[in-house]
């Protein structure tokens, strides 16, 4: 995939944008989440503990692709800065990576628990589930190899006692992710709340899948 960010006023905007976006949409709650983009031998990343609404281009916080970032100004990367850094080295074909604490997926997320097939957008996040990364301190290198782990194959993991990440080829994919990984996660806890979930079978799933592979596309 052609590299489609280059760290531009308009691309550190964006990046703002969607951080707001976020917030609005009620998917993220104050500072919490952290948003980032892959621009060329670098990722551009919100910085730690600034309010979105206070948040201008030059806050965009440029961290290398390996090694530690190198501080620029009085402002610091996000403290996740390592996971977003390692699944950009995993997945070299994912561009955007978006980190929330979305109200249902913390809650399964806290209750241990991952997102099985009980929808058929499941399929949106790459697989037969949306995993469940293990507990480790935020911010820290445990964390960030928990993460990659668990998405090693998927778009999505819950992160245990924690919130929720996902990935996109573009941000505008990414954002969209997390939307209906939150509302996948919304239908869950309701359903467990009236009775037993019915678990789509694997041929459904794999069916799905398929159906994935061009959905969204205009010929």
């Amino acid at each position: 995939m052609t590299q489609p960010y280059a760290d531009r006023v308009e691309t550190r905007q964006a990046i703002i944008n969607a951080c707001l976006k976020l917030n609005a949409d009620g998917i993220n709650q104050g500072t919490s989440g952290n948003v980032s983009l892959r621009a060329g031998d670098a990722m551009l990343i919100t910085p730690s503990g600034v309010p979105y609404e206070d948040m201008t281009p030059d806050m965009i916080q440029k961290v290398p692709l390996s090694g530690d970032p190198q501080r620029q100004g009085p402002l610091r990367p996000s403290t996740e800065w390592r996971f977003h850094q390692a699944l950009y080295t995993a997945k070299p074909e994912i561009h955007a990576v978006v980190h929330a604490h979305p109200v249902h997926c913390t809650a399964l997320a806290q209750n241990r628990m991952s997102i099985p097939a009980v929808h058929y957008m499941v399929a949106a996040f790459g697989g037969h589930d949306v995993p469940l990364a293990g507990y480790a301190l935020f911010g820290g290198e445990e964390l960030a190899q928990d993460v990659v782990h668990a998405m090693m194959d998927r778009h999505a993991c819950l992160m245990a006692n924690h919130g929720a990440t996902v990935v996109g080829e573009t941000l505008e994919k990414a954002l969209w992710r997390m939307g209906e990984l939150e509302t996948l996660a919304r239908g869950y806890c309701l359903s467990l709340s009236i009775g037993q979930p019915h678990i789509l079978d694997r041929f459904q799933i794999e069916e799905a899948l398929a159906a994935f592979t061009d959905y969204g596309r205009r010929d």
